[in-house]
């Protein structure tokens, strides 16, 4: 199978057929066969009956219904672990993202050898306060911190080679870091292409502007689990002795001093400071101690991507 199209939805009864209309046109158009995958994330609405309408009359049409709402990463993830096809397309089931952009997609992965292409909404349609510039900055900081030359992490449509979906795992919120997630896992030839976004034609957005602070929590979460997710002691551990040793020698100096008789041990910052610093070393390297004993216990302590075997 040419094409696996991922659709995580959320009441979206009214654009479903329309995404559907639209996808089969352009996969016949280029002789593609493919399968769409829509992840039903709990709607309220008649959704599901659509999904079910669109398969009776085109089996390349699944459906995977969730029980409750769990958010996009969960329905992403549902649906790269049931994918067959050789590339793999995600896109959003609000009609604002364009199938007309699979077909280029597809030939960036097959034909320039990408791992994963993510799409660039240069221009957009949304609320320039509420939308646009919260994301140019979120997207800065997460090309600063990453350093994966993306302008737009969080667009819905993407294109990624099939070893990669079923390498990764995507759950809470991280559905914003794929590529971060993907080039931790040792896929790090990531491209980038301007799509087109259109305007919302049905309902509203499911996002409020909690997901920007959320999105922020989740890059750090992401950042360090990259770094220290194995070895939890090479971070709590440094700070920690950093810590306590910058509070022995201030408790050391500052016995001294009382010795000699220039200052009163409880009337002095420092002594109180020196057993702060020598309290909080002592925490935090146990922490660390703590989360190696839990990775070692881990069931995947040693979980580990091969790209080849001999």
């Amino acid at each position: 199978m040419d094409i696996s199209i991922i659709v995580p939805l959320y009441n979206e009864a009214e654009s479903l057929p329309h995404l559907a209309e639209w996808i089969d046109r352009v996969m016949r158009e280029h002789g593609l066969s493919y399968e769409v995958l829509m992840v039903d994330d709990g709607s309220k609405d008649a959704s599901w009956q659509v999904i079910e309408d669109l398969h009776a009359k085109n089996p390349a049409y699944r459906g995977i219904k969730f029980r409750r709402n769990y958010g996009k990463s969960a329905a992403l993830n549902t649906g790269f672990a049931a994918a067959q096809g050789d590339v793999v397309i995600t896109m959003d089931a609000d009609l604002q993202d364009s199938p007309d952009e699979v077909p280029e997609l597809r030939r960036m992965i097959v034909e320039e050898g990408y791992d994963l292409v993510s799409g660039w909404k240069k221009v957009r349609y949304d609320s320039k306060l509420a939308k646009n510039i919260p994301s140019k900055f979120f997207n800065a900081t997460t090309r600063h911190l990453s350093g994966i030359k993306l302008h737009d992490f969080n667009c819905g449509l993407k294109a990624y080679r099939r070893d990669v979906v079923k390498s990764i795992e995507v759950y809470g919120e991280m559905h914003r870091y794929i590529p971060v997630i993907a080039k931790w896992a040792g896929f790090s030839n990531i491209g980038e292409k301007v799509v087109q976004h259109r305007k919302r034609e049905f309902g509203v957005t499911k996002f409020g502007m909690n997901r920007f602070l959320n999105g922020y929590l989740d890059l750090m979460s992401i950042m360090f689990m990259s770094k220290f997710g194995k070895q939890p002691m090479h971070f709590f551990g440094a700070i920690g002795s950093l810590s306590f040793l910058f509070g022995f020698i201030s408790l050391v100096v500052v016995i001294a001093l009382r010795l000699c008789g220039r200052i009163a041990l409880t009337n002095s910052v420092w002594f109180y400071l020196s057993m702060l610093f020598l309290v909080m070393g002592t925490m935090l390297f146990l922490a660390g101690f703590i989360g190696e004993l839990v990775c070692r216990n881990s069931s995947t302590r040693n979980h580990y991507l091969i790209e080849k075997e001999l």
